[in-house]
């Protein structure tokens, strides 16, 4: 009886309905990037894996198979911040997956940060979602805080302060008004510092969906890549102190029926 950890069965699927999915097999003890497909010499092996996959399958609720690409994607999935509202951080916190992090589509949400700038100017990412192809980030650049909304890399929507900003404690906000109820809507977004207003104005639309999904959320850095190229490069630490970043989402705003499914859909998933 082989280790089955050393062996790795999957399906060559194309366009095929599931039920005709071909199988393969693979020693990984041998052939790491499973480039010799092993299935019709050891249909025994291959029979043995399939009811592993069975098994696992129906304890980890995989059926029914299907061919969906993007609407799986988009499927509502277990998370342990669901139903959250205010979300609060504080430190460096590089790396958390977007399933975990704030929702920010389709709503208004405030941002609010309590950062300790120091002598000499500041710089850095406070916090942040995404990257080169879309998302946002709230960051100080050469003293002078800054929101920027990338959107999918086809236009930057960004809100900065004329002035930099003093060695000490200061309170950055950012404010956006979503123009719903739909989807992709656009909205007003207003940044403000230590209670003054330094940057106001409307951006026309908005992702639609999804976060970029191969992205993280990130608090006092920037991993993977960056949301605006011509502004820093990653990481793009922050130099000063970050007490506390607060996100505050408010309701989705989709239209009525979308809206319904999408609330059963998260219920059913965080049951």
């Amino acid at each position: 009886m082989h280790d089955p950890s050393a062996w790795a069965v999957d399906t060559e699927c194309a366009l095929a309905p599931p039920d005709k999915y071909n199988w393969e097999l693979y020693d990984l003890t041998k052939d790491y990037s499973q480039a010799d497909d092993l299935a019709a010499k050891m249909p025994a092996k291959v029979k043995e894996l399939q009811k592993v996959f069975d098994q696992k399958a129906k304890k980890y609720q995989v059926y029914p198979l299907n061919n969906d690409t993007f609407a799986r994607a988009l499927a509502p999935r277990p998370s342990a911040t669901s139903g959250q509202k205010v979300f609060t951080y504080s430190g460096i916190l590089p790396g958390i997956d977007s399933g975990l992090a704030p929702q920010y589509l389709a709503r208004s949400f405030t941002i609010t940060a309590e950062v300790e700038v120091l002598e000499g100017g500041g710089d850095g990412m406070i916090v942040t979602e995404g990257g080169r192809f879309g998302g946002y980030g709230l960051y100080i650049l050469k003293g002078k805080p800054v929101f920027d909304y990338n959107m999918l890399s086809l236009a930057q929507y960004r809100w900065a302060s004329p002035d930099a900003l003093t060695a000490g404690k200061h309170t950055i906000v950012y404010d956006f008004t979503y123009d719903g109820p739909g989807i992709a809507k656009g909205g007003t977004g207003v940044l403000k510092v230590d209670g003054k207003e330094v940057d106001n104005h409307k951006q026309p639309n908005s992702i639609a969906f999804l976060e970029v999904s191969d992205e993280t959320f990130d608090v006092g850095v920037d991993t993977r890549s960056g949301v605006n190229d011509d502004d820093y490069q990653v990481p793009f630490a922050f130099t000063g102190k970050i007490d506390k970043v607060t996100f505050n989402k408010g309701q989705p705003q989709m239209m009525a029926a979308d809206k319904k499914a999408v609330e059963e859909a998260y219920a059913k998933a965080n049951d």
